[in-house]
């Protein structure tokens, strides 16, 4: 943080400040909202204070300048997709799926640009990508988020091992396989490629990790989403 004062704190007689921690966390998410719908390049400070209802001197007082502010905002927006994944209950609002291999497909399709969260969080990998590929400093961002998305998705193989459903395997390995083709075919999904539409994403993924898990049959046994889409992709 800059400064020596907080800007948001009140004067005597004030009513109080809002929480710091809440006025930052409006900050971030509105960074967000900009990355994604406009990209990292013409994220401004003082367009993020306006979409955020806070000044431009609150923005610099929580974050060292713009760099350390977009830096944050993507580690917040993969922190809260992460929480987002960890589903405490079924997608279709049924009965809870309790099987490995259930869990395992649910973390498929909870992995594709479908869900609004989802698509946001696709758009703002795409973003990192682009920039890290440019700018070495943010490199270390995207190998962290990668660790925790390959060792999330390690756990679930790793629980169907356990379970006797998949057959013996590193998980690491088939993590690295899963995060290779949801990244080709989801990135086609966020794109809309008639040519590969949601279900057919989902299900080639599905079929090839199936055969690498040791499933029978061999398809993961993948879940209709809360929203429904699943249903409407899978007439395409």
């Amino acid at each position: 943080m800059t400064g020596t004062a907080d800007p948001a704190a009140p004067a005597a007689g004030d009513s109080p400040a809002p929480d710091p921690a809440s006025t930052r966390e409006r900050i971030l998410d509105a960074a967000v909202r900009l990355i994604a719908e406009n990209g990292i390049e013409d994220v401004r400070i003082a367009r993020i204070a306006r979409i955020a209802g806070v000044s431009t001197s609150l923005v610099h007082y929580h974050f060292d300048g713009r760099e350390a502010l977009l830096t944050e905002a993507l580690e917040h927006s993969f922190d809260t997709a992460a929480s987002a994944r960890v589903r405490s209950e079924p997608p279709d609002g049924g009965a809870q799926r309790g099987t490995a291999a259930e869990h395992f497909a649910d973390m498929i399709e909870q992995s594709l640009a479908v869900s609004e969260v989802a698509q946001l969080e696709w758009k703002l990998w795409v973003e990192l990508w682009l920039r890290a590929a440019r700018d070495p400093q943010l490199r270390p961002i995207a190998a962290r988020m990668y660790k925790r998305y390959r060792d999330w998705l390690a756990e679930g193989v790793a629980a169907g091992i356990d379970s006797g459903e998949f057959a013996a395997c590193e998980p690491a390995e088939v993590a690295d396989l899963a995060m290779a083709l949801i990244d080709g075919m989801g990135l086609r999904v966020l794109l809309e490629d008639p040519s590969m539409p949601y279900a057919r994403a989902r299900d080639r993924i599905g079929s090839i990790l199936a055969r690498e898990l040791g499933c029978e049959p061999a398809q993961l046994p993948f879940a209709i989403n809360q929203d429904g889409r699943a249903a409407a992709a899978a007439t395409q």
